[in-house]
């Protein structure tokens, strides 16, 4: 078979895979994954980047999870992968930390030689920069490889489009159902609590006048049910009004991209370390992801920490949340209150968790969610 079909078959995969209505990071790892083994590549990756002078999307074969941890935060636009973005023009080298451009890399990267870089092109716009390095064979890559490379980043340009097309056609989609669900939610909600005031009302007029206790009483169970169907309303819209990225990603890659996204923006350190998770019902992943990012705001705006972690883990049934900062803490409860915990306290409560927040002033703050699943 010719080189040529072999990267048809391999784009082929990657337009398959947004067929199949897959995230555009799997499209990505689809892409990265077809052109390592296409070029016989130990390493390959992918990078697309954001308009924080770092990549929005980075994705690589030939590199552990664990080595990935000791690595540390997505790269920056710096070094070859910056110029690669800045010139837009392919790059073939023998060994890579010899070239000019190259700047370092993160104490566990592993090292790499042979380079062959190439960009993604929509027109002059680069959307990200596709790379192999260390080939399995002697000689490193060739000419021809550089060829073959550029050509499947030019059909590879078109998957990754049409994710991306994809994927905004469906965010708009959710937009128009939350807008109709907004409607609705006024309708509903607003007759349903309309009716409340007014039975609460004619039950304590009727209690006030001492005429008829059993029929207040039956006024009153009103009430309460009515409140009920009014809560219950409430909490299935907002279920619905899930953060996209819930769905695209899962709760325990949503919430690592949240981090990796402080990380960058923030003077501290911020880390996030998850399990595999088992399927987690929609209401829980929301609460568990509100409960995160307020308790990180919360560390990241008052702690003074110079690092702050973040642990998902499932185990005996239960599903922990753990956001620990080494700031200043506290020892006024009343303050752990002004930090959101009674709001923090009801999400978890809404699906059947708790929420403790634990303090010592000089030795940081944990906040520990725990619901069942």
């Amino acid at each position: 078979m010719s080189p040529e079909s072999d990267i048809l078959r391999a784009v082929s995969s990657a337009v398959l895979a947004v067929t199949r209505h897959l995230s555009v990071r799997e499209v990505l790892q689809v892409i990265v994954r077809s052109a390592q083994q296409l070029l016989n590549a130990r390493y390959a990756a992918l990078g697309v980047p954001d308009e924080d002078g770092s990549f929005g999307e980075f994705v690589a074969e030939g590199i552990t999870d664990k080595q990935w941890d000791a690595i540390g935060p997505l790269p920056r636009q710096h070094g070859m992968l910056g110029a690669m973005l800045r010139e837009g023009v392919p790059v073939r080298l023998p060994d890579l930390p010899k070239d000019p451009r190259f700047e370092y890399w993160p104490k566990a990267h592993p090292v790499m030689h042979d380079f062959l870089g190439v960009p993604i092109l929509d027109g002059e716009q680069v959307l990200g920069i596709i790379f192999l390095a260390n080939k399995k064979v002697p000689g490193g890559f060739t000419e021809e490889d550089e060829k073959l490379l550029t050509m499947f980043a030019a059909h590879a340009a078109l998957a990754l489009t049409n994710a991306r097309l994809y994927e905004r056609g469906r965010e708009l989609a959710m937009l128009e159902e939350r807008n109709r669900m907004a409607r609705e939610l006024h309708d509903a909600v607003t007759q349903k609590l309309f009716s409340l005031r007014l039975t609460a009302q004619a039950a304590n007029s009727l209690l006030q006048v001492q005429v008829d206790p059993a029929r207040a009483a039956v006024e009153l169970e009103r009430v309460q049910r009515l409140a009920g169907e009014a809560l219950a309303e409430l909490r299935a819209v907002i279920v619905e009004l899930r953060p996209a990225e819930l769905d695209r990603h899962g709760l325990a890659e949503t919430l690592r991209k949240h981090v990796r996204l402080l990380d960058r923006l923030q003077p501290c350190e911020v880390v996030f370390e998850g399990d595999e998770l088992p399927a987690v019902p929609s209401e829980v992943e929301v609460a568990v992801l509100r409960v995160a990012q307020e308790a990180l705001h919360n560390a990241l705006r008052h702690s003074d920490a110079e690092r702050v972690s973040v642990r998902l883990t499932h185990t005996s049934g239960k599903l922990v949340l753990v956001v620990r900062d080494e700031g200043v803490g506290f020892d006024d409860p009343g303050q752990g209150r002004g930090l959101g915990l009674v709001s923090m306290a009801d999400r978890a409560e809404a699906v059947g968790g708790a929420v403790t927040v634990s303090s010592e002033p000089g030795k940081g703050t944990t906040v520990r969610m725990e619901v069942g699943v």
